[in-house]
C-alpha cells in the first residue's frame, strides 16, 4: 500500500476517534476472544490498543489500559484471560513477524 497517498491521514479526527471507541467498545464486549488470538491472527491486541494510545501522549501505560479494557487490566486479566496454549504461542510469533512495517 502507498502511504503517500493513503486517505485515512486525512479522515476527520472526530470520525476517526468514534471508530476507535467503538473498536474498544466491540473488544470489551468479546472478552471471549483472547488476545494471544487476536495477535495470532492480526498481530495486535488490545494491549498494543494501549500501548499506542500511551505513545500518542493520551495516558500514561495503566490508565490507557484501563480506558481500552474498560477496568483495570489485572481484574480483566484474571476474569477473562486464559493460559496459552504451545499452538497459540507459534502462531502470534508468525503473525508477529508480519508487523516489520506498520
Amino acid at each position: 500500500m502507498n502511504h503517500d497517498s493513503d486517505t485515512l491521514d486525512t479522515l476527520d479526527d472526530a470520525v476517526a476517534a468514534q471508530a476507535f471507541r467503538r473498536l474498544i467498545r466491540h473488544l470489551r464486549h468479546r472478552d471471549d476472544a483472547q488476545n494471544i488470538d487476536l495477535m495470532g491472527l492480526a498481530g495486535f491486541c488490545r494491549n498494543c490498543l494501549s500501548d499506542w494510545v500511551e505513545d500518542a501522549g493520551g495516558l500514561d501505560k495503566d490508565a490507557a489500559r484501563e480506558a481500552v479494557y474498560g477496568m483495570p487490566y489485572s481484574q480483566w486479566k484474571a476474569q477473562h484471560q486464559g493460559d496459552a496454549t504451545p499452538e497459540q504461542l507459534e502462531r502470534m510469533k508468525a503473525s508477529v513477524a508480519k508487523n516489520a512495517v506498520v
